[in-house]
């Protein structure tokens, strides 16, 4: 059965059990349904968190561009294209100009400066969020970006989610673990030392 919000936050609490009004346990939920999201999207690696994002463009005579978030934050980036002409924001309707992935060192030396600005044909990542093209673009093209994101998370202003859709006994199995550890059953020498480990188990089974 698929899970919402509401459905998900009754079912751990059933399970643990404690009052979902509980104030411990409301400011608990964030931090377990983080755990788990995380565990199960870097161990599923899902088809369906590698997506693209046109929603950012360059910007007129400026090599520095900062990947867009509009659909998720980038993990993984996988292309970069640059969407041809300048005003096109449908890559679909346009061209895409795929960038070669270089070194930062490269660019630096092959275009110090805006001289001789064009559609870039290069990109080097400077941090997570940010990359650097060469050649420095003459328009402010649109971007398109492939790669791995990190959907939103599940909460109440965002009450489904892949997870909760489609996983709902991995998400609930998984919270259960960090749960265990909220209520200090994690260990040997805790009330019920099997919990945690029980869950664990459990958890591995299901991903098997």
């Amino acid at each position: 059965m698929s899970l919402t919000y509401a459905t998900y936050l009754n079912s751990i609490a059933n399970l643990m059990p404690v009052p979902t009004s509980d104030p411990g346990f409301q400011t608990m939920v964030p931090n377990m349904i983080d755990d788990a999201e995380q565990d199960l999207y870097r161990t599923l690696d899902l088809l369906n968190t590698v997506t693209r994002d046109s929603s950012a463009a360059l910007s007129l005579s400026s090599r520095n561009f900062t990947l867009p978030s509009s659909i998720g934050t980038f993990v993984v980036t996988q292309q970069l294209n640059v969407v041809t002409p300048s005003g096109q924001a449908n890559p679909d309707v346009g061209t895409r100009n795929p960038l070669t992935p270089v070194s930062k060192e490269f660019l630096d030396i092959a275009w110090p400066s805006s001289t001789g600005s064009t559609v870039p044909s290069y990109f080097a990542m400077i941090t997570q969020g940010q990359v650097i093209v060469g050649p420095w673009p003459d328009q402010a093209y649109q971007m398109e970006v492939v790669g791995t994101v990190r959907p939103a998370a599940l909460g109440s202003s965002n009450t489904t989610t892949l997870l909760s859709w489609y996983f709902p006994d991995l998400f609930v199995c998984r919270s259960m673990v960090f749960a265990a550890a909220y209520m200090k059953n994690f260990g040997a020498a805790v009330d019920d030392p099997k919990s945690g480990i029980t869950w664990e188990a459990h958890y591995g089974a299901m991903l098997q």
